[in-house]
């Protein structure tokens, strides 16, 4: 009941205040000076505020449905990188003389897939600095990355060179080959996806319109209950401004569900679980922390 961070109050509260005041104004105004002609009835506010509840049911599920397909889609990426590691690790075979060199690759790879989630998180932020990638991708790879204007397309292809050496090597059978080219088409398509979410927002007049309505119906709002509510009117309109406001802000802050607001994706945490789980599967015992929620939203 009283939860204030990640919840529409957080971003509805001024425009709140802002409707308490006029109502207040409008409603002193209808008591002290007996403007009742000014007032008008409900039924226009009924009418339209049936539809306009339809209309930002219709807009929040857009958004939705945006927010949820990006969730699977790195749902998938998470168990498409876990496949790549494990079969990076299991299927190469080399004698025992190139064992060293086998093994350097395999880590090189992990760490590459490691790599490219977390260079699809700072793509899709439009973040520019790849500092948290130095540590994961060998440096010439992290320095051309500097140049690059989509990182994660150009660690992709990188992961492919790497599948490429260890066929060329005599490391990896064009079966399994085929297998891991198929897991790494499967990356891009994640990240296609995610791309395709980032750069198609919901249609500006769509989301203008829907904040117009809003607004303009809750100035209006004094005027069709004065008559019945009286002195009252200024907190009548404040919880029906409270609900309209707030579920067209429930709906602007799901729209893009890659940035950093409360009630986004929790990128950094899913690329963590990424980060932990495949370094795992190296054999490595000293690992980064999970991921914790910082006052209570988990980023």
């Amino acid at each position: 009941m009283f939860t204030w961070r990640g919840s529409a109050l957080q971003e509805t509260w001024k425009p709140l205040l802002g409707l308490f005041i006029v109502s207040e104004v409008l409603t002193w105004f209808y008591e002290d000076w007996g403007l009742a002609r000014f007032s008008l009835t409900q039924t226009p506010f009924t009418l339209v505020g049936l539809a306009l509840s339809i209309f930002l049911g219709f807009r929040n599920n857009a958004c939705y449905d945006r927010w949820w397909e990006a969730r699977r889609l790195w749902g998938a990426l998470i168990n498409t990188t876990r496949s790549l590691a494990r079969q990076m690790l299991t299927l190469p075979k080399a004698p025992e003389a190139d064992a060293e060199a086998l093994r350097a690759l395999q880590e090189r790879f992990v760490y590459g897939v490691i790599g490219f989630a977390v260079s699809l998180k700072l793509h899709l932020r439009a973040e520019g600095s790849f500092n948290d990638l130095q540590t994961l991708l060998p440096r010439p790879l992290w320095e051309s990355l500097l140049h690059e204007r989509n990182a994660p397309n150009a660690v992709s292809h990188w992961l492919g060179a790497q599948v490429q050496e260890a066929a060329a090597k005599g490391w990896l059978h064009p079966i399994h080959q085929d297998t891991l080219e198929r897991g790494l088409t499967e990356l891009t398509n994640i990240q296609g996806g995610c791309e395709r979410i980032k750069n198609t927002p919901v249609p500006l007049t769509y989301t203008v319109l829907t904040h117009q309505i809003v607004l303009l119906y809750c100035l209006l709002l004094p005027l069709g209950i004065m008559s019945t509510v009286g002195t009252m009117t200024p907190f009548v309109v404040l919880i029906v401004a409270f609900a309209f406001l707030g579920l067209d802000e429930v709906g602007t802050q799901i729209e893009d569900p890659f940035e950093t607001d409360a009630n986004d994706l929790p990128l950094d945490a899913l690329c963590r679980v990424i980060e932990v789980g495949l370094r795992q599967r190296l054999g490595e015992t000293e690992l980064p922390p999970d991921a914790k929620p910082v006052k209570g939203v988990l980023y």
